[in-house]
């Protein structure tokens, strides 16, 4: 099973033809997964710089790559940014997994009024759980960049969001569609766009006004009515898809 190896502080001067090396628990990783000598994999520092390399040497906790190519990926766009409501039964974490695979650039936890799971006192241990997430799912879908992951924030926090750009509110009742959403205002140079996704019991009445008031969009995927789990992967596909976004990253790629 292909793998990305999360390394920070790789160094971007790295080169074809130069050996890095890899320490601690990325290389126990490869320990564990049982790689050997002359095995492909490739390394990344989170923030779109790629090596493909070689794997040279193997020892517990130490990693020496020969490295065949490297090269940096941009960030898909637009960077969509998913403000997911805390939610039960592990469904927030869901999303955050599924929409990293998908290609969120990040997520904003946000506590509305019918979340059922609250972080009152437990807030950053909460955002360092979904941080782990979207790092490892990050890993597993080879994606070049980790979403981050911003504190817990208020309704109104979230509409301030609208001031940099676009505010879509995912609402099965939407008087527009995020397709019909995105042809009004194209995606072509957007930069970025926030997508607003409720808890299990809905969004309420007074959020949907606050993030009207702000500039926010109501807008539906369609006849279905979606979990809380699935609306932001749902989404994501459907805007990455219509801007071309991910067809442009398999062309995409500076080698160095």
């Amino acid at each position: 099973m292909a793998w990305l190896y999360l390394v920070e502080d790789l160094d971007e001067a790295l080169r074809a033809g130069d050996v890095t090396q890899v320490r601690g628990a990325e290389a126990k990783h490869m320990g564990v997964a049982r790689m050997r000598v002359g095995e492909h994999l490739q390394l990344g520092n989170g923030r779109g710089f790629v090596v493909d390399g070689e794997l040279a040497a193997l020892e517990r906790d130490l990693a020496v790559v020969n490295v065949l190519r490297a090269s940096r990926v941009p960030e898909l766009e637009p960077r969509v940014v998913v403000v997911q409501a805390l939610a039960k039964g592990g469904r927030d974490d869901l999303a955050v997994q599924v929409a990293t695979e998908l290609g969120a650039a990040a997520f904003v936890p946000w506590q509305a009024k019918r979340s059922v799971s609250r972080w009152d006192q437990k807030a950053e241990k909460g955002r360092e759980r979904w941080a782990a997430v979207a790092r490892e799912a990050s890993k597993q879908s080879l994606s070049p960049w980790v979403p981050d992951v911003a504190a817990l924030h208020s309704t109104a926090q979230v509409a301030g969001l609208a001031a940099e750009g676009p505010l879509l509110v995912l609402d099965p009742l939407g008087d527009i569609s995020l397709r019909d959403a995105l042809e009004e205002r194209p995606t072509a140079g957007l930069g970025r766009l926030t997508l607003v996704v409720g808890p299990e019991g809905g969004i309420d009445g007074s959020e949907f006004e606050t993030f009207e008031a702000a500039g926010g969009r109501r807008v539906h995927l369609g006849a279905s009515v979606l979990r809380t789990s699935s609306a932001a992967p749902a989404a994501i596909a459907a805007i990455l898809a219509l801007s071309g976004s991910w067809d442009s990253r398999l062309r995409s790629g500076a080698e160095s």
